[in-house]
């Protein structure tokens, strides 16, 4: 930078201060980090954590992967039997089985994806105290792991509605349903996560209320029950406002086990009402305005999403000193 001459003529030149001219605004504080974006920038480490976790969980088992099928099957057959033989739930929904196990994978997918999510910054402590890097990390990290596990739950499902004709009643509709139901529950339990994650780190009882809200999931979600039910009860035995089952829809477990009962169980089940045993019964109604809650559930899990970083980037400063 040069300035005004001496009066007999020798320039001047000012040498500007390097520090002087870095905005403070420039420098970043210790342990922030720049929101889920910085997910993006870390992909080889959110990598690395999510092969970590799938490798890691079945290490030294004899079964090994084959758990990922053990797990819910025996919650299948524990609500199959229960409910729909001593309890006759299968009288009123054809094809029960399929139906009852199409709403459970979505609960798995749910429940695994947001307690993991919880407890991951708790979970690796040592690296959060002593290693600076996106904390988000870990919770993005335990929804992925969560949806590898849930893919082999989907695939045994897939094969059971091949058996029973369920290609010859698709359409490009049911492919877009299994999309946006998994979209819906992981962007739904990775905000979850991220805030209770956060408030975990500071108050362990965020895991008991989330254990608790977990074990409500399962039944305020239509996954062992029709929804036409709650209409009933609500409506005309209980004689309170039908908007009361309006918000029970825009639930969004509620509404990801809606749409795979839309993608699964109803294609597969179309075959079989006319057949021997089913001579009669009707499909269960789809839920009035399913695909206008379908896009109402997604902002809302979006919307949950933002709070849940909010939360977490308002309290993550604290986190090595809370560990």
């Amino acid at each position: 930078m040069k300035a005004a001459p001496f009066p007999d003529g020798t320039p001047v030149t000012i040498k500007p201060d390097p520090y002087a001219i870095i905005p403070r605004a420039d420098f970043d504080i210790p342990g922030k980090s720049h929101g889920l974006i910085d997910v993006v920038r870390w992909r080889y480490l959110l990598n690395l954590l999510v092969r970590t976790g799938v490798t890691t969980r079945y290490r030294n088992s004899v079964l090994g992967w084959t758990w990922s099928y053990v797990r819910p099957a025996a919650q299948f057959l524990v609500f199959w039997v229960v409910l729909g033989i001593f309890m006759k739930l299968d009288h009123g929904i054809p094809n029960y089985a399929v139906y009852l196990f199409s709403g459970i994978v979505v609960i798995n997918l749910f429940s695994e994806g947001f307690k993991n999510a919880t407890t991951s910054i708790v979970g690796n402590a040592p690296l959060v105290r002593k290693v600076f890097l996106p904390r988000q990390l870990f919770a993005v990290s335990a929804v992925i792991v969560a949806f590898v596990h849930f893919l082999p739950q989907v695939g045994l499902l897939l094969v059971v509605c091949l058996l029973m004709g369920w290609i010859a009643h698709i359409s490009v509709l049911s492919i877009l349903a299994v999309l946006a139901g998994m979209i819906i529950v992981m962007v739904f339990s990775l905000g979850l996560g991220l805030f209770f994650g956060a408030v975990n780190v500071r108050f362990r009882d965020a895991e008991n209320i989330v254990e608790l809200m977990l074990l409500l999931a399962t039944w305020a979600s239509p996954v062992l029950y029709a929804w036409i039910m709650v209409q009933e009860a609500v409506v005309d035995r209980l004689h309170w406002p039908s908007w009361l089952v309006d918000l029970y829809l825009l639930n969004p477990i509620t509404q990801g086990v809606e749409l795979f009962h839309y993608a699964f169980w109803r294609p597969a089940t179309e075959g079989m009402v006319s057949a021997a045993g089913y001579a009669g019964t009707e499909l269960v109604a789809l839920p009035p305005n399913l695909g206008w809650n379908t896009l109402w559930t997604f902002l809302i899990a979006v919307a949950t999403l933002l709070l849940g970083q909010f939360v977490f980037r308002r309290l993550e400063g604290k986190f090595a000193q809370d560990l």
